[in-house]
């Protein structure tokens, strides 16, 4: 794993981010939260997905007078997933009118290009940071590109236009964005909140430009970064950007909470997020959170689809029960998993994963050898390979996972 950005400890709720801790996954619901029921719902279907924090708008009165419902019911359903406000235009009225939301949230998210405008900029995003320091609370100064302020947008334009070499209006946005974050950071450290209450970050929609802005965020200042490519898409192309992006600046040890801003296909579960944020972090090997599945991708040799059939079952298997492992079984989420399809390179994956299983390919009667820690045990022939390689799995991780 690569070294990480040094930063500062921050508490979220019961969870803290920076310095050595875990790198958190974030989620966001998209249900009304006015709506009591449907975002409690919502909140605990992305906790159980395994969100570590989970953010939701706070846009009107009704929606922040629910805020301390939210959380007295989820408390009740035994979950404590640290409850973080998004703000924008009106924060801080909500804030001062409404105290039991103030308390309930774990975090606030302000963004000082919507937080006011003219002289109540400055007195508006005040509120919010008291408001912060009263309630022991720890913000998100989180900057967006489409929501820039343009003040400072504006006179950074000027400068650079005066110059005999100016930059690129893209140069400029980029500078601009940081800028914002670090203005606003230390304006509210002279409010009087603590720097170990501050997390950053700079959401752009280019992976190249969210990679140089991150770049220089960490090179200047000790604040944890929350990562996320802001308005990524839909489909395959969100999750490639986003995986891309994350992974240029995990590598570079950038990054203490991440969130993958997906659009969702219609009918999908809003998951998708958090499953994607586990994958690139377990694929990475940053962090573990259930069995990795190597499969080969098939070729002439495997011209039958029973080895694909097998993969899918195999990882809708562990799917199912990894909510009962992580409870018994915590060593599970390590376990590195094949299935193969061919004689080729089938053996050889098999006995560098903990479980692995080797199909013969195309044109033969099923018979496949299975290996356990590097060494062959047995084959598995006839009907009923898929039922008794998941009974092999299941004893494995029985017996050696506890």
């Amino acid at each position: 794993m690569p070294q990480r950005h040094k930063t500062y400890k921050v508490k979220i709720g019961n969870i803290a981010i920076g310095a050595n801790e875990p790198i958190a996954i974030q989620s966001m619901t998209n249900t009304d939260t006015e709506d009591l029921d449907s975002t409690i719902k919502q909140i605990l279907e992305l906790h159980k997905a395994g969100s570590e924090i989970v953010r939701l708008t706070v846009n009107t009165k009704k929606a922040a007078k629910n805020i301390s419902k939210i959380k007295e019911k989820l408390l009740n359903l035994n979950c404590d997933v640290p409850l973080v406000g998004d703000f924008h235009y009106n924060g801080h009225e909500l804030l001062q009118l409404y105290p039991d939301c103030a308390e309930s949230l774990a975090k606030y998210r302000i963004n000082p290009g919507n937080v006011g405008y003219g002289a109540k900029k400055e007195q508006q995003f005040a509120i919010m940071v008291n408001c912060a320091i009263k309630y022991d609370k720890p913000i998100r100064i989180g900057v967006n590109w489409g929501s820039l302020d343009q003040k400072l947008a504006t006179k950074l334009m000027d400068e650079n236009s005066k110059k005999s070499s100016p930059l690129s209006a893209n140069e400029i946005l980029k500078k601009a964005l940081v800028l914002s974050a670090l203005d606003s950071a230390k304006f509210a450290e002279k409010i009087g909140l603590a720097s170990d209450k501050i997390v950053l970050s700079c959401k752009v929609s280019k992976v190249q430009d969210l990679v140089d802005i991150y770049q220089n965020l960490a090179k200047s200042c000790s604040y944890p970064l929350h990562l996320g490519l802001t308005e990524a898409g839909i489909g395959s192309k969100a999750i490639i950007a986003t995986s891309t992006a994350f992974a240029l600046l995990l590598q570079q040890g950038i990054g203490d909470t991440i969130r993958a801003s997906l659009t969702p296909e219609p009918g999908s579960s809003r998951t998708i997020e958090v499953i994607t944020c586990q994958e690139i972090l377990q694929t990475m090997n940053i962090r573990s959170f259930k069995p990795l599945v190597t499969s080969c991708p098939g070729c002439g040799r495997t011209s039958s689809d029973y080895f694909q059939k097998l993969a899918l079952d195999i990882q809708n298997f562990i799917n199912q029960e990894i909510p009962l492992w992580q409870k018994k079984y915590p060593k599970a989420k390590d376990l590195d998993i094949a299935v193969m399809g061919c004689i080729v390179n089938g053996p050889g994956e098999s006995k560098h994963a903990n479980i692995g299983i080797s199909l013969p390919g195309s044109g033969e009667n099923p018979a496949a050898p299975i290996y356990i820690d590097g060494k062959k045990v047995k084959t598995l022939r006839g009907e009923n390979i898929t039922a008794e390689f998941k009974e092999i799995i299941t004893n494995y991780i029985v017996n050696n996972c506890s």
